[in-house]
């Protein structure tokens, strides 16, 4: 019964639905004319509106609302000054008026990523559907007996949406080359990190498909960023405020190319919600000495390092050939140990963009595939 209108009343710049199961809803008059679905105010053919806010009067009142029945049940009916009708159902009104969010599922050093078959994921609706809610909730899984060949990345763009290009590579070949020019190019250890903090909107997907691991070492470490900053909210809260507020730059270069950002290490929706932490020490450059809370944002970046490489949020695996390794990139840090004999190890970054993997399980969704 909660999506059952009782009453609706009148107030100077919008109606109030109370509704059966408790609660109200402001229903602003604007916004009602302005999201009306009706035949003239959409496009038929692609449901994209086609009515104008400019067209009515900024103070526009209704002239009529009533609660009307159907045959499809009871609609809230709007007259508006000029005649024309507005109608909407309460089952689709609740429905916009409810806040999504997001159910994410936090986790810390004991967590294994769960595993899935890269050919069914490819092959089988139910199975994407599968791989994709998991991937949205815990930001985090892997991909077994994937192909081995260079760039067969290429081929989960059917399930992931296109490849999201950076001016370094297509996809980035992470192998030992004395004249590579990052950190992920020699065999020291790399600390958990996130890829291109030096771009003001970093790849929000990564994918690290390994083609062969040969040699010892090289393990790989992931963390929850989200988790890790939701608790030093919790705990720290003017170190937390301090992260998100002062900008810090990002750099990569090589020698042909460079990228360079300058954002907060924390970044949050308008309803404070966690969006992306950008927090790579490899790109991160020095924050200037004339910012009014450097001391401040220092004390912050400490306390956040030394819990972002606490043994306790790092969970481990190791990544063998035909394995990928799939990462949200905004929540998700990721890291290795240091590589200690010369055999081969070829991994293969790819980037993604996180829209295109949610968009895509709504399709299968929609069109009734899963």
């Amino acid at each position: 019964m909660e999506h059952v209108l009782s009453r609706v009343v009148e107030t100077g710049d919008a109606l109030t639905a109370v509704w059966n199961g408790g609660g109200e809803s402001s229903l602003p008059y604007l916004w009602l004319r302005d999201n009306c679905g009706c035949k003239e105010c959409r496009v038929a053919q692609t449901g994209e509106k086609r009515f104008h806010l400019f067209r009515v009067a900024r103070d526009l009142r209704p002239h009529r609302v009533a609660i009307e029945a159907g045959d499809v049940g009871d609609a809230l009916a709007i007259v508006w000054p000029d005649g024309h009708r507005t109608s909407y159902r309460p089952v689709d009104l609740r429905r916009i008026v409810s806040r999504p969010h997001a159910e994410l599922s936090y986790w810390d050093g004991s967590f294994q990523p769960r595993r899935y078959e890269y050919r069914q994921f490819l092959d089988d609706d139910a199975a994407a559907a599968e791989v994709i809610e998991e991937f949205l909730r815990s930001g985090v899984c892997v991909l077994v007996n994937a192909p081995t060949e260079p760039a067969s990345s290429e081929q989960l763009a059917c399930r992931l949406g296109p490849l999201r290009e950076v001016v370094f590579d297509r996809i980035h070949d992470v192998v030992v080359n004395p004249g590579g020019y990052s950190i992920a190019h020699t065999s020291l250890a790399i600390a958990p990190h996130n890829d291109f903090t030096s771009y003001d909107w970093p790849p929000s997907v990564q994918l690290l498909h390994m083609l062969v691991n040969e040699c010892e070492g090289g393990e790989s470490s992931i963390v929850d960023g989200f988790a890790v900053l939701e608790r030093l909210r919790h705990e720290r809260p003017a170190d937390f405020d301090a992260l998100c507020a002062v900008p810090v730059p990002f750099r990569l270069a090589s020698a042909d190319t460079e990228s360079y950002a300058v954002n907060p290490v924390v970044d949050l929706d308008r309803h404070g919600n966690l969006r992306m932490v950008r927090f790579n020490t490899q790109q991160m450059q020095a924050v200037p000495l004339w910012e009014p809370r450097l001391a401040e944002f220092y004390a912050a970046y400490h306390e956040l390092s030394t819990r972002m490489n606490d043994p306790r949020v790092q969970a481990w695996l190791r990544l063998e050939g035909g394995q990928i390794l799939m990462v949200s990139a905004h929540r998700v840090l990721h890291g290795r140990t240091a590589l200690h004999t010369i055999g081969h190890r070829h991994l293969q970054d790819a980037y993604f963009e996180y829209d295109n993997v949610r968009n895509h399980l709504v399709m299968l969704h929609r069109t009734g595939r899963v």
